[in-house]
């Protein structure tokens, strides 16, 4: 899928074109930090956030998102267009992450989750079954 003109509500082609936080660089990015950002957009919606729009929306709405991102990041790695697959992959691991507070989930479960993964023989075990 190609978008066919600008996404963000503001007319910009994303609306991940800002720091989280104001004065904010690239090097002090914590998803910890957004994570927090998103669950106060939650707790004390605000008016014209986009996130605000989709907690609105409900799990339905979530789901679509984190539906349509997953086949943009497909079609963009199909391409072997680095660039894209990478802008495509932020924009889902965001949606992942509204969708993550809207579920009740933790970064915590995430990373519990991921490191009873990485245990080797459980590892090997999962490539066979693949």
């Amino acid at each position: 899928m190609r978008k066919s003109g600008p996404a963000c509500h503001t007319g910009a082609q994303s609306c991940f074109f800002q720091p989280v936080f104001e004065g904010e660089a690239e090097a002090g990015f914590q998803y910890e930090d957004l994570f927090e950002m998103l669950r106060g957009r939650k707790a004390n919606p605000k008016e014209g956030s986009y996130t605000t729009y989709l907690f609105e929306k409900g799990l339905d709405k979530i789901l679509k998102k984190v539906g349509e991102e997953t086949t943009e990041v497909i079609l963009a790695a199909k391409d072997r267009d680095k660039a894209n697959t990478v802008y495509e992959i932020g924009d889902l691991m965001y949606h992942c992450m509204v969708l993550m507070i809207e579920s009740g989930i933790e970064l915590s479960d995430i990373r519990r989750e991921m490191a009873s993964r990485h245990v080797i023989d459980r590892k090997v075990k999962q490539e066979k079954m693949a």
